[in-house]
């Protein structure tokens, strides 16, 4: 059985983005080195760009199960049904499965793997890569509260981490899964206009990141209402007002909010696949 996370070696079936961003964390904090992970990619690009991290990486997935007690399974959701059978007689009681892929169910996992699996899907976000994720994560039927704690403590080395209930996992999806890419747009959108307005891209586009970065962290330090750091930026008949008054006429709150249901919606119907 899995001890401490100074022992624990660590898997990743499926070598992307969002893979590579949790190898690069939890290297970053010192949770797990590159001696102690491993993966399995077909992709030769894949392959490259994650050996520069120093991680051992295969092509065949049953290798990654054999060398490490936890499996992150972080390939497409289309692509996990076979995966899963590939890897089947390979998953033993003594392996903890973590499963990172949108939309597909515990239920649906456990009704392939062998019985008695430990199973626990988790919802991160490509932030962890500079230890600022935001996940959420659920157990499974037979996974164990140690377990839990295992990948609480890996997730929250490399961010926020959040247990919840399954039924709750495809809003985070849609809220913090998808997330990063809404705040990446909206960066680019405030350097456009900052271009627009005279400033130098490079300077724009460095200002733009800096100026979310700082108000994210005032939101997440002083544990105000946002709309109450919203109104203490906005003098009477200033500039600040006037820029919201030009969002709220574009309906920015209803945009982004449907962005968020949008892509919850899309996690639904992968959960039906």
């Amino acid at each position: 059985m899995i001890k401490t996370l100074s022992e624990v070696r660590v898997g990743f079936i499926g070598c992307g983005m969002m893979a590579t961003a949790l190898m690069a964390g939890f290297e970053a904090k010192g949770v797990v080195d590159v001696a102690r992970m491993c993966g399995s990619c077909k992709s030769q690009c894949t392959v490259d760009r994650v050996g520069k991290l120093g991680v051992p990486v295969y092509t065949e997935n049953v290798k990654v199960v054999a060398q490490s007690d936890v499996i992150f399974l972080s390939v497409k959701p289309y692509v996990l049904p076979h995966v899963l059978e590939e890897i089947r007689d390979t998953v033993t009681k003594e392996k903890l499965v973590v499963s990172i892929a949108a939309g597909v169910t515990i239920g649906a996992m456990e009704n392939v793997l062998p019985e008695g699996s430990r199973l626990i899907r988790v919802m991160p976000n490509t932030p962890c890569s500079v230890g600022a994720a935001a996940s959420a994560y659920v157990k499974g039927t037979h996974a164990t509260e140690d377990d839990m704690a295992l990948v609480g403590e890996l997730m929250t080395a490399v961010g926020l981490a959040i247990p919840c209930a399954e039924k709750d996992l495809n809003a985070v999806t849609g809220l913090t899964g998808s997330g990063p890419a809404y705040v990446f747009l909206m960066i680019e959108a405030l350097a456009d206009g900052a271009v627009r307005a005279g400033l130098p891209r490079a300077m724009a586009l460095k200002m733009a990141a800096q100026m979310v970065k700082g108000a994210a962290q005032m939101a997440v330090e002083t544990g105000l209402h946002p709309g109450v750091l919203k109104d203490q930026v906005c003098s009477p008949g200033g500039t600040t007002i006037a820029g919201v008054e030009a969002l709220e006429k574009g309906n920015f709150r209803a945009t982004v909010m449907s962005a968020v249901t949008s892509a919850k919606a899309r996690a639904d119907e992968l959960s039906k696949q």
